[in-house]
């Protein structure tokens, strides 16, 4: 089964949350891990943020960004191609989504994948919208 997650849930799989258990379930039963060529800097972002507002030591931000190095050498990227950006704007034009939300579900239906999964509802409405059989975490 080759699963999709978007920046917000994949980051489940480094900091705690309410649907990580779900998240860790979904990358253990998939046969392909998938993600938007805009994931790691996303969620990169995320653990400086997490470091800025003192809930990470460096020590931490360090683990972490070493962990996600090493577990994206075994993903499969979709980079930011012509079809991507068509299935980008046809996303943005038929939901409310930001640019970055609507990336990922346009790089989901390029990559053919068997689910998608994401933490924002929005994002989840605009997958199933596009066809998408999708996990809310």
């Amino acid at each position: 089964m080759r699963v999709f997650f978007d920046s917000s849930a994949f980051a489940q799989r480094y900091v705690r949350e309410l649907g990580t258990e779900q998240v860790l379930s979904l990358s253990n039963s998939a046969t392909e891990l998938c993600l938007s060529s805009i994931a790691v800097p996303e969620i990169i972002s995320a653990f400086c943020r997490l470091q800025q507002e003192s809930r990470i030591t460096p020590l931490q931000y360090r683990h972490l960004k070493t962990l996600l190095f090493a577990d994206t050498t075994d993903v499969t990227v979709c980079e930011l191609t012509p079809e991507v950006v068509r299935n980008t704007v046809m996303s943005l034009e038929n939901n409310q989504l930001r640019g970055m939300d609507a990336i990922h579900v346009g790089s989901a239906l390029a990559l053919h994948v068997d689910v998608f999964v994401s933490a924002d509802a929005r994002q989840c409405a605009a997958a199933t919208a596009a066809g998408l059989q999708v996990e809310q975490v």
